[in-house]
């Protein structure tokens, strides 16, 4: 697979160069995948400025701002904890560096620990 042009031989030398033919047309996206990936990203935005329209005429307490706080760190956790349920010690111990920053560290030198040590031990460990 390739573009290349044929040469056109008359003996040992070459005569002609003759270009391939324009290659295929890309296949067109199927029109549910289209919708599916519209609708996925309209309701992406919807769920981030819909708290914003919502909540902007109102106060939070200390108690409701805790917990939109916390929020992104509970949906991170959810995102990658199902992948150290592993047998691979190199996950497992990524694992334990990354619960061991946490307790010290802000979220996102939390997040660079724990990707960085996944991806050296997973790395070291292969």
């Amino acid at each position: 697979m390739g573009f290349r042009t044929p040469v056109i031989m008359l003996g040992r030398y070459p005569v002609i160069t003759v270009p391939d033919p324009a290659p295929a047309a890309l296949p067109m996206i199927d029109p549910a995948n289209l919708l599916a990936i519209v609708l996925m990203a309209a309701v992406t935005y919807l769920t981030r400025i819909g708290g914003y329209i919502l909540l902007r005429n109102r106060s939070l307490g200390p108690r409701a701002m805790a917990v939109l706080e916390a929020a992104p760190g509970c949906v991170l956790i959810s995102v990658i904890a199902p992948a150290f349920v592993s047998d691979r010690p190199s996950d497992l111990i990524a694992l334990a560096l990354t619960v061991i920053a946490a307790t010290r560290l802000p979220l996102l030198a939390t997040v660079v620990i724990g990707v960085g040590s996944a991806a050296l031990l997973r790395h070291l460990f292969a």
